[in-house]
């Protein structure tokens, strides 16, 4: 068993040369015959996981905490924890068995059957924006036009957060996720954000709408159990997450099948495989590649690497979704892969909550965008499209013609 390792041998961030290549340095990291160390932007020295059995049993691993308010818990960002300690824990910093209850509470709302209720209102949204693409002039930004609304309408729609304000939550959430913004910046965006829903839940007590946030201020009116603050930080973390990820797939998504025409004539020819095209998208791409970080609590052993109390772990899941040992030729879009064992999504306790809604939205906008455009291009090459300086990976914009 591996005790120690050597002083951290790379630095994080390590920006992709290709949207759809990891960095020749995550293959180095893979193939150590133990874990890895590495320097976050903070400063922080973490273990980094990068094959998927030991990012699985990474994220299942109960002595590897969630609990960002702990102290030592590694920061991705630069300068230190911004939300305030006063507020309640967000689903994603809870340890079980706080994490197992509060999930509990909303994991209905996140069902295949009641998502599946949601198809025909994201045909429409989608639709809709399409219309809007065609009679408009050309080139056409999509991820202004498609990528970044449709999300943003449907978690609007599902939370019953109006859309009107979608500029100014979609601009919070842009500062929130930046890897250049300075930790006073960021603050400031948290503190306005996290008022703006405050007073929406507040409106929302005195009349529950059949949305997710009126919803869930009945049910835990009935129980006993309602938290005004805890309802807060849920619709705070639905609403970024709702959009930002799946906003940005979209248009990665968009650009990996246009770069790979065979698969893309693939779901054309047969919309019943575009379930299976989402989920190697997801594996391809990989756009929360860094944002996993835990604290071991006690000594832990991953990877034949013993981890010590108080240390912080980094699982790289670009360099596990990418791992030869469990995808065959990973550097090839491959649709018939059924790559479902990925942890695009994460893995275990915390694995996302809303992916059901993503699988949904990601396969309406495809069939729909290459059924309704079948002339869809770029209008510049793959090395010429600007990407976002931030914790989830994506693009700024997507021009497009047709």
């Amino acid at each position: 068993m591996t005790e120690t390792a050597e002083a951290p041998v790379v630095t994080f961030p390590i920006a992709r040369g290709c949207p759809f290549a990891p960095p020749e340095e995550y293959r180095a990291i893979r193939e150590e015959p133990s874990l890895s160390k590495a320097k976050l932007p903070s400063g922080d020295d973490v273990w980094v996981v990068s094959r998927l059995d030991d990012a699985r049993a990474a994220l299942l691993e109960t002595k590897l905490s969630s609990g960002r308010g702990l102290p030592g818990f590694p920061t991705l960002q630069n300068g230190a924890r911004i939300t305030p300690e006063d507020l309640p824990p967000s689903l994603i910093e809870m340890d079980p068995p706080q994490h197992g209850a509060a999930r509990q509470t909303v994991i209905g709302e996140f069902t295949i059957r009641r998502m599946e209720a949601l198809r025909p209102k994201i045909q429409a949204i989608v639709d809709e924006r399409i219309d809007e693409m065609l009679t408009g002039p050309r080139p056409v930004d999509l991820m202004a036009a498609l990528a970044l609304p449709v999300p943003s309408l449907v978690i609007c729609e599902m939370l019953g957060v109006p859309y009107e304000d979608h500029e100014f939550f979609q601009s919070r959430s842009a500062n929130l996720l930046s890897a250049t913004k300075t930790p006073q910046e960021r603050y400031a965006s948290f503190l306005e954000f996290n008022s703006y829903l405050d007073e929406l839940v507040t409106g929302k007590e005195a009349d529950p709408g059949d949305d997710f946030i009126g919803r869930q201020i009945v049910k835990g009116r009935e129980a006993g159990t309602y938290h005004h603050a805890a309802l807060v930080r849920m619709a705070f973390l639905l609403l970024i997450a709702g959009h930002e990820t799946t906003a940005n797939m979209i248009s990665l998504g968009t650009v990996a099948l246009l770069e790979n025409p065979e698969q893309l004539a693939m779901i054309r020819a047969d919309s019943g495989k575009t379930l299976s095209a989402v989920e190697e998208l997801l594996r391809f791409i990989s756009i929360t590649d860094t944002i996993t970080v835990r604290l071991a609590t006690e000594d832990v052993t991953i990877g034949a690497q013993t981890i010590r109390a108080g240390e912080g772990v980094l699982v790289l899941g670009y360099a596990a979704n990418s791992d030869p040992a469990a995808f065959e030729r990973p550097e090839e879009l491959d649709i018939e892969r059924g790559a479902r064992h990925h942890v695009a999504f994460g893995f275990g306790p915390h694995q996302c909550l809303g992916q059901n809604l993503a699988r949904l939205e990601l396969q309406i906008v495809f069939d729909t965008l290459f059924r309704r455009i079948p002339e869809l291009r770029l209008t510049q090459p793959v090395s010429g499209l600007k990407t976002k300086e931030a914790i989830i990976y994506g693009l700024r914009e997507l021009p497009v013609t047709w």
